[in-house]
């Protein structure tokens, strides 16, 4: 049911296919992010047209509302939400160990107080795979602590030996092998002789996949792909990596070239809402009043909803009077954008010619559009 295969690679970039129960990936990826069940702004049909190809849900949010135990009466996550492709649901350890005190961990698990109604609840690694196997994600991801940055290396040693023992916990623990994948999370902060060692401990449990967790949490952007470079020649060549909460378009094409083929943020639906889309070009801030009698597309040369029937003009009155329908084709922009960029990227890897895109693509995006 779960299967990957590595079908090209130009220097360290890699293109493969994930097999899940609900449909094929090809890889290197991006994931909308849809933390409650619903990607902000944006419906399940609009996503496929944009070629949305699996989607996040969130682990800690879906647990709060409305329930994993409702969803599974559902008939799944899938089912819930009326999406028939790949779903990946996180484990919630980024946001239970975010609750800054509001939580308390201990071997057992983390202990935490809801954001919304301040009610204790606790996470353990069994506790999150229950969690997991009742949402019924096609990738599950393994309970971890994510250490905050900074953090004395005597701190993230021992959340990462915490972490493994999780790991271990979790793998026992799950019970629908068959259904859905479970990833181990490579920890260790900045420090290489953690990483390696999280990522041979987390190979010897022999997981499907392995994710890449507790970067992007403030580190400088070279520390975040120096990290990536060094795990690429470790971590096994026949089974998916994937960089959990990154980033920006170019974080993605230089962690690309490390080896990474998953991905996921918030960034590109969280902007759009606020009005700035990325293009081939550059950025774009929509709301600008340079874009008041500009009646061409977002991007003339992008084939999504909002760039073949609408004008930075029109899209920049709606966020000036508050309508909705600006969130929505910002959004759909957005998405359509960081989705056309991996597709970009595979067909490169294809190629051999990918070190050129991605050196061509750091000249224009993060540069933002004057005119």
């Amino acid at each position: 049911m779960f299967e990957y295969t590595l079908e090209a690679k130009c220097g360290n970039a890699r293109a493969g296919v994930l097999k899940t129960p609900h449909g094929e990936i090809k890889t290197p990826i991006f994931m909308p992010v849809g933390t409650r069940g619903s990607v902000k702004a944006v419906s399940p049909r609009e996503l496929n047209e944009i070629n949305a190809q699996i989607i996040l849900g969130n682990t800690y949010h879906l647990y709060l509302r409305p329930g994993h135990k409702l969803i599974e009466k559902a008939g799944g996550l899938h089912k819930f939400m009326g999406w028939d492709k790949p779903i990946l649901t996180d484990s919630g350890g980024f946001q239970v160990m975010s609750l800054a005190g509001l939580r308390k961990i201990t071997e057992e698990g983390c202990r935490f107080q809801s954001h919304i109604d301040g009610s204790y609840h606790m996470f353990s690694p069994e506790k999150v795979i229950e969690i997991e196997n009742a949402l019924g994600a096609d990738i599950i991801m393994s309970f971890d602590e994510c250490p905050p940055y900074p953090a004395t290396k005597k701190y993230v040693a021992d959340s990462l030996a915490r972490t493994l023992r999780w790991a271990k916990r979790g793998k026992d623990a799950h019970k629908n092998q068959e259904k859905q994948a479970l990833f181990g999370i490579v920890q260790g902060g900045v420090h290489e002789d953690l990483r390696e060692e999280s990522a041979k401990k987390l190979m010897e449990m022999d997981f499907p996949g392995y994710s890449i967790g507790g970067l992007a949490v403030g580190e400088i952007k070279e520390e975040m792909y120096r990290i990536t470079n060094f795990l690429n020649p470790i971590l096994p060549v026949n089974k998916p990596r994937y960089l959990m909460g990154v980033g920006t378009p170019m974080n993605l094409l230089e962690n690309i070239g490390n080896g990474i083929d998953m991905f996921d943020c918030v960034m590109p639906t969280r902007n759009a809402r606020k009005g700035t889309v990325f293009t081939m070009k550059g950025k774009l801030i929509l709301k600008s009043a340079r874009y008041k009698e500009d009646f061409t597309p977002i991007d003339p040369d992008c084939q999504c909803y909002a760039c073949q029937n609408f004008s930075r003009a029109y899209i920049r009155h709606l966020f000036n009077v508050n309508e909705f329908l600006a969130l929505r084709l910002a959004s759909i922009h957005s998405l359509h954008f960081y989705l056309e960029l991996v597709g970009k990227a595979r067909e490169h890897i294809f190629a051999g010619t990918y070190e050129i895109f991605k050196n061509e693509m750091a000249k224009v995006l993060d540069i933002t559009i004057d005119s």
